[in-house]
């Protein structure tokens, strides 16, 4: 081997370590407990999501808050990926298997009040929704 190519080898093993070092140390976060625990603190009940730009009102029954992440996929079976996981603020990036991909941000208000955003590829179309959520009544 020449010399070039032990550089360039130990160049490669050095990236390869540091990446996987942050790796390592990014996922215990993630796998310390179930995470989004500003969802959790959220008013269970009927919630009215109110989109700007005039799309229709929707009614979404809030057991756990976190059916707030997926406003267009609302199919099971989705991955997902905490961003960020505040005391006011949550993001998840979630793919779902053949039908696209999204991220969406929550600040949360009030217990019964947050705003939404979500953008991402469904059925082949992009999308792009901003909206506010309100507790409404029970489900």
């Amino acid at each position: 081997m020449t010399k070039r190519t032990d550089s360039l080898k130990r160049v490669l093993t050095l990236t390869a370590v540091a990446a996987g070092g942050a790796l390592f140390l990014a996922v215990p976060g993630l796998a310390q407990g179930e995470g989004l625990e500003m969802l959790g603190t959220l008013s269970k009940g009927e919630w009215t999501i109110k989109q700007r730009g005039g799309a229709p009102e929707r009614k979404i029954c809030v057991r756990s808050g976190a059916e707030l992440i997926q406003l267009v996929h609302r199919e099971s079976g989705c991955s997902q990926f905490v961003v960020e996981d505040g005391a006011a603020r949550v993001t998840v990036q979630y793919t779902c298997p053949g039908n696209g991909y999204a991220r969406t941000s929550i600040r949360k208000e009030t217990g019964a009040l947050v705003q939404m955003e979500s953008q991402g590829i469904h059925n082949g179309t992009p999308f792009e929704i901003t909206a506010e959520g309100r507790r409404t009544g029970g489900c």
